[in-house]
């Protein structure tokens, strides 16, 4: 399966997991959840995995941390804040270009409508 269609059955869970809960929970709430919705479509997802930098010759386990890494393909950014920043954009971009990642997705649940938290990046894609 391409990173798109995994995209597609992300944001389907995510928007299940937001109609259920609605604004105002934790990102760990959020992610556990959607972690959940994802794996019952049929998908394998790895919460909290791990990133080391490669630097130097050398990986270094920098505790870089992927909230959610679906089918080993596409990466996930949980966030439950007022709003949304360019660090965070930073955030998944690093962990794109690290990961050699082509597809991610940052989905802040802290809204009235997912529509407007999510935000999809691409790396090469």
């Amino acid at each position: 399966m391409g990173e798109n269609e995994i995209g597609e059955i992300v944001i389907g869970a995510a928007i299940r997991v937001h109609r259920a809960l609605g604004p105002g929970m934790l990102e760990s709430t959020y992610e556990a959840c959607l972690a959940h919705e994802i794996s019952r479509r049929g998908l394998d997802v790895q919460r909290q995995a791990s990133l080391p930098l490669h630097y130097d010759g050398i990986d270094l386990d920098a505790a870089y941390r992927i909230d959610l890494l679906v089918d080993g393909k596409v990466v996930v950014e949980v966030k439950a804040v007022e709003q949304m920043t360019r660090v965070h954009d930073a955030q998944l971009l690093s962990y794109l270009r690290l990961g050699n990642f082509k597809l991610g997705y940052l989905i802040n649940f802290n809204v009235a409508l997912l529509k407007d938290g999510l935000k999809r990046m691409v790396n090469g894609l």
